[in-house]
C-alpha cells in the first residue's frame, strides 16, 4: 500500500506546502519527487513510467499495453508489453524484427516457435517461466488453463511497437487471393473466408494440453526456447533471493538477460552498477525507492510500486530499497547476453585498504579499523541486504 500521508515539498525549515492544484494520489506514489532527499542534485531525465499510464489495446479475449521509448524516452534499449490472454485466447501467429523475451506473471500459456533449421518447438509455461523468440522467428502464444494468463514481453529495441508486428492474418489480407492459392496449390475459393483485417488477439478453441498441438510429422527443434526461472535454485541472502537467467543457463537468449530479485521488508538491493547495459526494471510487488547516481554531482531518487517500470542507464550507480512492509519482487532486464554487475562493497574489498580509508577519511582511526575488519569478513557475494545486515 502507498503511504497514507500526502508528502509536501518541505525539508526541515526549507520549502513550503502546496496551495495550488494538488494531486494527492499521485503525490503519495512519488514522495521522493515531491520532497527529494538532500543528496539529490542536478538534472536527470525521468526514469520511471507506470503501465497504468499506458494506452490499453482491448481485444477479443485479452488486452495489451506497452512501455516504449515513446512513453518513457529513457527506455532506449528495451521496450515492454504487458499482455493478458483468457483461456483459449490466441496472440496470433506472428514475428518481429526484434527478439522477444517474456516472463510469465500469472496463469498458464502454450508457446510455439520455429527455429532457423526447420524445427518446431512447443511448450506449456506457468508462472515464473521464461521464453525467448529470436528476431524474425515466427511464434504464437495461447492462454491455457482456467483463467488464462498474463505475461510481460520484453523486446531488444526501445523503439519497438506492438502495433507494428508481422501478423499472419494481416499478411494474407494484403496478398492477392489467387497468389495465396497458388502458394498452397489449391483452389482460391478455399480462402473466401479470410479475415479482411488483422486478428491480433482472438478467442480460439481451448487446446488439450495433454497432447501436443504441433503435428507429429513436423521435425522437432533441437533448441530450448523456454526456461523455468523460478524453479532454479536462488542465491539466498539475508535480505532476499536472486535468480539470474542469461546465456549461461539459457543459451538461446543471446540478446536479453535478467535477474529475478526479491527484497525483504526494509531490505536493500545493494549499491551497484551494470557495466554492459541499461537496466530495465519491472516491479511486480511491493514499494521501492531507487536513487540513480550519474556522476558529476548528479543524482535523482524515484519511488516505484507494482506495475511500474524503472530505467537505470548503463554504468550509473544505484540501489533498490524496500520502503514497505511487504516483500519487493522485481525483474532486472538487460539487452546483453550475460548478466554483469559490480557492487560498491566488492569494489572496496578488492582495492588497496589504505587507499580506501583515505577516500573515506577514515585513515588512522578506530572507525577505519572497524570498517576494514567488517569489510573483509569474507561473507561472499550478498547482493541483497536485510534491514539488520552489517558489513
Amino acid at each position: 500500500m502507498a503511504p497514507s500521508r500526502v508528502p509536501e515539498p518541505r525539508r526541515g525549515d526549507l520549502g513550503s506546502d502546496i496551495i495550488g492544484p494538488p494531486n494527492p494520489d499521485r503525490e503519495k506514489q512519488a514522495p521522493s519527487l515531491v520532497s527529494p532527499p538532500p543528496t539529490d542534485h542536478g538534472t536527470l531525465p525521468s526514469l520511471k513510467w507506470s503501465f497504468a499510464d499506458s494506452h490499453t489495446r482491448i481485444e477479443e479475449g485479452g488486452w495489451a499495453r506497452q512501455t516504449t521509448v515513446r512513453e518513457l524516452p529513457s527506455s532506449t534499449e528495451l521496450a515492454g508489453v504487458n499482455m493478458r490472454l483468457e483461456e483459449g485466447a490466441i496472440r496470433e501467429l506472428h514475428w518481429h524484427r526484434e527478439a522477444e523475451w517474456a516472463y510469465m506473471l500469472e496463469g498458464k500459456c502454450r508457446f510455439t516457435v520455429l527455429d532457423g533449421e526447420g524445427g518446431a518447438y512447443e511448450a506449456d509455461l506457468e508462472k515464473g517461466d521464461v521464453w525467448y523468440a529470436p528476431r524474425g522467428r515466427p511464434h504464437s502464444i495461447q492462454g491455457v488453463g482456467q483463467g488464462g494468463c498474463e505475461f510481460m514481453l520484453i523486446f531488444d529495441d526501445g523503439n519497438f511497437s506492438e502495433d507494428e508486428t508481422f501478423l499472419l492474418s494481416d499478411w494474407l489480407a494484403h496478398t492477392p487471393k489467387e497468389v495465396v492459392a497458388k502458394n498452397f496449390g489449391i483452389d482460391s475459393s478455399v480462402f473466401d473466408a479470410l479475415s479482411k483485417t488483422e486478428k491480433y488477439i482472438f478467442r480460439g478453441a481451448i487446446p488439450n494440453t495433454a497432447f501436443p498441438g504441433i503435428p507429429s510429422d513436423v521435425p522437432k527443434s533441437k533448441h530450448r526456447f523456454t526456461h523455468k526461472l523460478m524453479a532454479q535454485p536462488p542465491l539466498k541472502t539475508a535480505g532476499g533471493d536472486v535468480r539470474i537467467v542469461d546465456t549461461t543457463n539459457f543459451p538461446v537468449s543471446t540478446t536479453v538477460s535478467a535477474a529475478h530479485v526479491t527484497i525483504s521488508p526494509h531490505g536493500l538491493r545493494e549499491l551497484h552498477w551494470h557495466p554492459n547495459a541499461d537496466e530495465w526494471s519491472f516491479f511486480i510487488r511491493g514499494r521501492a525507492r531507487v536513487t540513480v547516481f550519474a556522476g558529476s554531482g548528479m543524482a535523482r531518487t524515484f519511488d516505484y510500486q507494482a506495475g511500474d517500470v524503472g530505467i537505470v542507464p548503463r554504468s550509473l550507480g544505484h540501489y533498490v530499497e524496500n520502503v514497505g512492509d511487504e516483500e519487493v519482487e522485481m525483474l532486472e532486464v538487460f539487452r546483453a547476453p550475460k548478466f554483469e554487475d559490480f557492487s560498491l562493497e566488492e569494489w572496496l574489498r578488492g582495492s588497496p585498504g589504505q587507499m580506501v580509508l583515505e577516500h573515506l577519511n577514515l585513515q588512522d582511526s578506530e572507525q577505519g579499523r572497524k570498517f576494514m575488519e567488517a569489510l573483509h569478513k569474507g561473507k561472499g557475494k550478498q547482493p541483497v541486504k536485510s534491514e539488520k545486515s552489517k558489513l
